[in-house]
């Protein structure tokens, strides 16, 4: 049978008779890889949380978040096609949405996942072509990345993602992984996202803490907060979107990289 079949990333067999006409993303930095695919036109839904590109906010019918969802305003839409992601999205919406419609669920945790993803979609919507272009930009610009001259010792960092819980990024996590990339030393050694204290986190020692800019909205308020506890550690905010957003906005995420790297190593930040 002729048609498009690929395998998702949690292991779902999806197949499609012709390229996705009518696509329902409820991943952000999924969604401005579709707008980058030049699907404008079949994108027909989003989260209030994809916020790139800002004008489909307008153009498209907002679901729900990433969490909960409006069902009865994705039924409406009738997609042939909803792009979900592990992390992102409940296991339980995920299963209700795949009992009527084609879900294809990302699952990232390192360039070669996000490839694979890009691959897939550009499969899946007929835009195969302009997927192989993004991809081949990306890997160009972590070449890139891969020249900047890591300190020696490495620099230790702790990446704060949410505050009242703190909460930081740990191991296997695409967070952490990017760190890596990086060549910075992620002080959190736990897995996922764990809740950890002033006091351990003092006993870590890190050189700076990266504040991000998302999901929680930090600001210099906290850097001054923060100062109070730990005064011989730097504290920047960074831009959550070029160290969590796995679409194609790693194109843009190694220069940002760089020279966040070369304003640390030069202590002019």
């Amino acid at each position: 049978m002729e048609g498009i079949r690929v395998k998702d990333q949690i292991g779902n067999d999806i197949f499609l008779d012709k390229p996705a006409e009518r696509i329902v993303s409820l991943v952000p930095s999924q969604t401005e890889l579709l707008y980058d695919l030049g699907l404008g036109n079949e994108v027909v839904g989003i989260t209030k949380f994809c916020v790139h590109p800002a004008d489909w906010r307008k153009e498209k019918v907002i679901v729900g978040g990433t969490k909960n969802h409006h069902l009865d305003k994705i039924h409406r839409l009738q997609p042939d096609l909803i792009i979900a992601n592990k992390e992102e999205n409940t296991k339980q919406l995920i299963e209700k949405l795949q009992a009527q419609y084609s879900v294809y669920v990302s699952d990232i945790s390192y360039l070669d996942d996000t490839f694979r993803m890009m691959s897939d979609i550009g499969a899946l919507t007929g835009a195969y072509e302009k997927s192989k272009s993004i991809i081949e930009s990306i890997q160009l610009g972590f070449d890139g990345l891969k020249k900047v001259k890591p300190s020696e010792p490495p620099i230790k960092v702790a990446y704060c993602i949410w505050r009242d819980p703190w909460m930081w990024a740990g191991k296997d996590t695409f967070i952490n992984y990017l760190l890596d990339l990086c060549q910075v030393k992620n002080v959190v050694k736990k897995d996922r996202y764990p809740e950890i204290d002033w006091a351990e986190m003092k006993r870590f020692s890190p050189d700076y803490i990266f504040l991000s800019s998302e999901p929680y909205p930090f600001k210099q308020k906290h850097i001054e907060e923060i100062k109070t506890i730990l005064p011989n550690t730097r504290i920047i905010l960074v831009d959550g979107e070029y160290f969590s957003w796995y679409g194609s906005r790693l194109i843009k995420a190694p220069l940002y990289f760089i020279s966040l790297l070369n304003q640390i190593h030069s202590n002019t930040l």
